[in-house]
């Protein structure tokens, strides 16, 4: 599952922190994972070698900052086994035989439980901290 979270992860990294977010395919909200921090934010580069020893550690820095906002996300996030589908927690059933999204369980008539939450309203207010599902429409 982390895997499917971290393929479907988008970066909105800056060259001070490191952040990355995840869109519910069925309801369109948008999850941010907690702002992590560059270690060497601000610093300024001496030389040459000094810029790419720099580069290299943000690159470092920034692939252990997505593994762990992949493992933060896969908390919030479901893959539906019928369509292949990566949704929220609010967007996902837990039926009897088979667990599925909202979508795939309406066109297949089977009935579940919201995993957490009702069902999506796009029209909920925004949630603003990290680790929260936000309803911005696509």
């Amino acid at each position: 599952m982390k895997r499917v979270v971290k393929e479907a992860m988008g970066d909105c990294s800056t060259v001070e922190e490191f952040r990355f977010l995840v869109r519910c395919q069925e309801c369109g909200g948008i999850w941010h994972s907690s702002p992590i921090r560059f270690s060497k934010a601000g610093a300024e580069p001496e030389s040459e070698g000094m810029r790419t020893i720099l580069r290299t550690l943000y690159e470092r820095e920034r692939e252990a900052a997505r593994e762990k906002a992949a493992a933060e996300a896969a908390e919030f996030f479901n893959y539906c086994p019928v369509c292949g589908r990566l949704v929220c927690d609010r967007c996902f059933l837990i039926c009897e035989d088979l667990d599925l999204c909202i979508a795939c369980a309406k066109a297949l008539q089977v009935r579940g439980d919201v995993v957490a939450g009702e069902v999506s309203d796009p029209r909920r207010a925004p949630a603003e901290s990290a680790g929260r599902i936000s309803k911005n429409r696509r």
